[in-house]
């Protein structure tokens, strides 16, 4: 029996009306872990791809071809279960972003996430974001639309952290308007903030909550009420690992780190967050 789509069955799943909550997935374990404990989505972290596969912090240092190959791997191991995939600011301009959904679709996803951010990017919840403009997006989401055959395209803002929220729901609705079919303002940062995103925003909406990040941490009945329909949690179950290592390790005889990753940045800290942020500064971030 051949199995719908994946962009099919994520559609199911936001149609039924229930908040659709996607834990992070960034190796085969946590892929096989989603299936066997039976959530409905998951969602292929960029931060946490970057840490678990190739030892680097979120700054956009892992590339297309990188990414989509891991998605291609998460995506089998899920079977009927749809992933998520962020795809970051969709690693160049719109030619770029084309080949990217292409690749995407071909491993398996269900939607297709793509941000805001001038390349190099960095995780959402660190300071000095830079924003490419809003007509520059745009075009960017219209050469996504146009190869996608399958996927739900997802469109992201980081503008509240430059901007400030008004500018960001501005934003979001304008891409919504341009087609994006679920849309989310990345890093609010307050329970107000929250509730005012819903408020101003009709589009299908994303939060994305992150351990030690600027938004609340928010259960799933609070934030269905008001009307949001998918919660990823990228780093949950990372740093619960990244903390259990270094339990481990020090059980083993090694000395524990000054940094723990008990939040996001102290888990980039152990990657090196500090070491790309000088050369960045160095050498400048473009």
């Amino acid at each position: 029996m051949t199995r719908p789509a994946p962009g099919i069955r994520l559609r199911e799943l936001l149609a039924d009306g229930r908040l659709v909550v996607a834990p992070g997935v960034f190796d085969g374990i946590s892929a096989h872990l989603v299936k066997r404990m039976g959530f409905a989505c998951g969602y292929l972290t960029g931060g946490g791809v970057a840490a678990s596969g190739f030892g680097v912090p979120d700054l956009g240092l892992v590339t297309a071809t990188e990414m989509a190959d891991r998605a291609a791997l998460f995506a089998e191991v899920l079977g009927e279960v749809p992933l998520i995939a962020d795809a970051d600011t969709g690693y160049g301009g719109p030619i770029n972003v084309a080949r990217t959904i292409r690749a995407y679709e071909r491993a398996g996803v269900a939607a297709i996430q793509l941000e805001d951010q001038a390349f190099p990017k960095r995780c959402g919840h660190l300071p000095d974001k830079e924003l490419v403009s809003e007509s520059e997006f745009v075009a960017k989401l219209g050469a996504a639309l146009d190869v996608r055959e399958d996927s739900l395209i997802i469109a992201r803002t980081d503008a509240r952290g430059v901007l400030g929220l008004e500018a960001a729901i501005d934003r979001v609705n304008t891409y919504a308007a341009a087609g994006a079919d679920v849309v989310f303002v990345e890093a609010p940062q307050s329970n107000q903030e929250i509730a005012e995103i819903a408020k101003n925003v009709t589009a299908p909406l994303l939060i994305n909550l992150v351990q030690g990040g600027r938004t609340p941490i928010r259960g799933a009945e609070y934030l269905q009420d008001l009307g949001y329909a998918i919660a990823i949690h990228p780093a949950t179950p990372l740093l619960a690992v990244a903390n259990t290592m270094v339990d481990a390790y020090a059980e083993l005889g090694g000395t524990r780190p000054e940094v723990t990753a008990s939040e996001v940045t102290g888990f980039f800290d152990l990657l090196g967050l500090e070491e790309w942020f000088a050369v960045g500064e160095k050498w400048g971030k473009s």
